[in-house]
């Protein structure tokens, strides 16, 4: 039974990096209505940019939070505004294929920079054990974990709170509706561009002192932030933060009792049943909701 809850706890403490990489995508596509494939790309590039930070400067990766995070903004900001947005009124294919070749560019980008090699930083006390009951996990876990869930509620609290959520919750349910309102909507297609960029800063951040940086990497964290979207419902930030949890159990229970090897196998074993039982997603709710999403 403790091997159980000890793999559970693993599981919930992987799932909570995933909501939040996941709820970053789902902002992007509530708001800016395009299916970001370079968004673990994000991730990647803030990985690397703290292990820069630390190799070069000697920074610690939790104080780099207070210079990749802005950055990371800036750099969505930018993306959205000469990049996404010419391409606004685009099909839905052209969008993917712009996403797609961004996401290859920046691996093939990291590639020539640093190399295939695995960028470490070694953080000793994040490295240490906490144990509780004879569970145990790591300090540099536990604080990807607790800082991921507090930033997801702060999300919540802002989408409903403040004048700037429900200017993106309106713009997410009708965008022309809104312009018509005297909503910059372009102004907010580039904040909500921000906010997802700097959410998979935050991440990769959070991330490095127990993940090695390399080239592909974003391309895991980007099929597992779909499968959490796709689970949670397009649009759904509660979903996004529940299929995240939900989506780590499944990997380390699968990589526990099963093999490893199939981690990823079990993964889009589930996200195929779901589809296929529930296509709109284990918490998606009408085309409308998940139209307007961030609920």
């Amino acid at each position: 039974m403790t091997f159980l809850i000890q793999a559970l706890v693993a599981g919930l403490l992987l799932g909570g990096v995933y909501a939040l990489v996941a709820v970053g995508l789902n902002i992007i596509f509530g708001v800016v209505k395009i299916t970001n494939f370079a968004h673990g790309e994000l991730v990647m590039i803030a990985m690397y940019f703290t292990w820069f930070l630390y190799t070069s400067w000697s920074v610690n990766p939790y104080v780099s939070l207070l210079i990749v995070t802005p950055i990371m903004f800036i750099s969505g900001v930018l993306l959205q505004k000469f990049i996404l947005e010419p391409m606004q009124e685009s099909s839905a294919n052209m969008k993917i294929f712009v996403t797609l070749g961004l996401s290859v560019f920046l691996q093939n980008f990291a590639l020539f920079l640093f190399g295939g090699q695995f960028r470490t930083v070694t953080v000793g006390w994040a490295e240490q054990s906490i144990s509780v009951g004879g569970v145990s996990a790591t300090y540099g876990r536990v604080i990807a974990f607790v800082v991921a869930i507090l930033l997801v509620v702060a999300l919540f609290w802002m989408m409903k709170r403040t004048m700037l959520g429900k200017a993106l919750g309106a713009i997410a349910e009708d965008r022309d509706t809104a312009r018509m309102l005297g909503i910059p909507v372009k102004r907010y297609y580039m904040i909500a561009m921000g906010l997802g960029a700097a959410l998979t800063g935050i991440a990769g951040v959070l991330i490095i002192p127990f993940q090695a940086a390399y080239p592909l990497v974003g391309a895991h964290y980007t099929l597992m932030a779909f499968v959490v979207v796709v689970l949670g419902g397009l649009g759904n930030m509660t979903g996004a933060l529940i299929g995240g949890l939900f989506l780590g159990v499944i990997e380390t229970l699968t990589g526990t009792y099963i093999d490893p090897a199939l981690q990823q196998v079990a993964v889009f074993a589930v996200f195929i049943v779901v589809l296929i039982v529930r296509p709109q997603g284990i918490f998606g709710g009408s085309a409308r909701n998940a139209e307007v999403g961030l609920k």
